[in-house]
């Protein structure tokens, strides 16, 4: 049995933690110039990273979106940095899956409410996916909506909450 093309998973050997805060850094800070030089913040020290993975025969393993996913109180999360590689934005199930994964994993690990900041851009998309927006809010000097999820749509998953990696703070 082969492996599908994409899957989603969280990201835990430094190699793939380290691919995951390259890719947020290529998009967040090199693509839309939201942040200096990096991208990194407090909330990186106990958030969870998720990354979408392209299997490839020939070019092997590539981390081509990233998500992360933090609870900010008990049974109440969040999820942001949600990006997605300039080169498989066209391909349609990169940013589903992922929030697929993002809410139906802190679901999964007894999450009542999620919430995330998006950009004005991608509000329609969030909301096809049953998110309402909340309120209308500024990041970054720019617009963006504070959204919630209706985790109806969200069903938990059956994987084990791990400790948060250490490795995070080791990216180059």
């Amino acid at each position: 049995m082969s492996l599908p093309r994409f899957t989603f998973e969280l990201a835990q050997t430094p190699q793939d933690v380290r691919a995951y805060f390259r890719l947020r850094r290529s998009i967040f800070c090199e693509e839309q110039n939201l942040f200096d030089r990096d991208d990194i913040d407090d909330i990186d020290a106990t958030a969870y990273p998720i990354i979408a993975v392209e299997h490839d025969i020939l070019a092997g393993r590539r981390i081509v979106g990233v998500v992360r996913i933090y609870e900010t109180e008990t049974r109440f999360w969040y999820g942001g940095r949600l990006g997605v590689h300039q080169d498989y934005r066209r391909v349609g199930r990169i940013g589903k899956g992922l929030i697929q994964k993002a809410v139906t994993t802190a679901n999964g690990w007894g999450c009542d409410r999620f919430l995330a900041t998006v950009q004005l851009a991608n509000v329609r998309f969030f909301k096809r996916l049953h998110w309402e927006s909340l309120e209308k809010i500024s990041v970054c000097d720019r617009p963006h909506h504070l959204m919630e999820a209706d985790l109806n749509f969200y069903p938990p998953s059956d994987e084990a909450r791990p400790r948060v990696p250490t490795v995070i703070r080791q990216v180059s």
